[in-house]
């Protein structure tokens, strides 16, 4: 048995692993940026694929299941993370595999009817909900899930706006890493964009809110549902264990008129979060001028260079760090 991991996949090589996909039931139209690759002489009989610390196309061939492949690529894919830098890996699948990647120590985080997020640390989740603030259980308390990729005065006038209606609002920054800001400034300009207003509190998600860019829908034979999907299994993180532990009753979104996809997020959360005792609030988005102000307008602005109307459209300490060039 040979076992390698690469980071491009070409004619024959290519071939026998979308051959591989296919027999699994996989859809391949994504390649992953590193793959585990296992051979046995010249057949390829098990791969599995990693993005960043997430697992994903993980396949066995059909006649050499129980010979335990699973194992021994996702031992070669932990490997390789580790030198990456990554120990804390998820992988998303079919709840109908649960009981497998149990018994190679993955540990449920979320499940709906489609998909099973897993985690390889045991008690992952509930170390991070400890370090969460204490739970308030008076007053009414709201929440915001933002990526601001940059902070403006539409995300500074949803957060005010929330503020106003609640006692406490807890403002959770994606801190997934994608194109634009740095997680680690976008959080910083947030708490500096909301620093006038005591009874919000800025968090970060860590890994357990996701988003389109990170969610693999490769198991998902109607992809016309792989958003909706997504949708589903954000919002049952954040029912299943943010709601209860922080007390949650209220949670704020802007209205969306670029977005599709965050169109399809907004609607899924009218009809999920009423049902589990969370009200949801649609708040009309800021404009200037007649045109949303948006965060992709502020990021496309800047690459032109446009520096006097992103000051119209971000509160000053984010222009600050644009000016700065941080």
């Amino acid at each position: 048995m040979m076992v390698e991991t690469v980071s491009r996949l070409r004619g024959e090589r290519l071939e026998k692993w979308r051959a591989l996909m296919a027999e699994a039931g996989l859809v391949a139209d994504e390649i992953p940026a590193r793959i585990a690759l296992a051979y046995e002489g010249d057949e390829l009989v098990a791969s599995g694929g990693r993005d960043g610390n997430i697992l994903k196309m993980l396949a066995v061939s059909d006649s050499h299941r129980g010979e335990d492949l699973l194992s021994t690529v996702l031992t070669e894919l932990r490997r390789d993370a580790f030198e990456d830098g990554y120990s804390h890996l998820f992988l998303y699948t079919k709840p109908s595999n649960k009981l497998v990647f149990q018994s190679l120590f993955f540990y449920p985080v979320a499940e709906t009817e489609k998909v099973l997020v897993m985690e390889n640390k045991r008690d992952g989740l509930a170390s991070f909900l400890d370090k969460l603030p204490p739970k308030q259980t008076e007053g009414v308390n709201g929440a915001l899930v933002m990526n601001c990729n940059p902070f403006t005065l539409g995300h500074q006038y949803l957060v005010e706006t929330a503020a106003a209606a609640c006692d406490r609002v807890y403002l959770f920054v994606l801190s997934e890493r994608g194109e634009g800001f740095d997680p680690a400034l976008r959080l910083e300009l947030v708490k500096a964009g909301t620093a006038h207003l005591p009874n919000v509190t800025v968090l970060e998600t860590g890994p357990y809110m996701i988003s389109a860019a990170t969610f693999p829908t490769y198991f998902l034979k109607d992809r016309e549902s792989a958003d909706r999907v997504m949708c589903e299994v954000d919002i049952e993180v954040f029912l299943k264990h943010f709601v209860p532990r922080l007390g949650i009753t209220k949670r704020f979104v802007g209205t969306e008129p670029l977005s599709p996809m965050t169109n399809t997020y907004n609607t899924a959360l009218k009809t999920l979060l009423p049902q589990n005792g969370v009200q949801l609030v649609e708040i009309p988005r800021r404009e200037l001028n007649g045109t949303p102000i948006s965060a992709s307008l502020v990021r496309r602005l800047i690459k032109e260079g446009s520096y006097e109307q992103v000051k119209a459209l971000v509160p000053p300490t984010t222009f600050e760090a644009i000016k700065n060039n941080k």
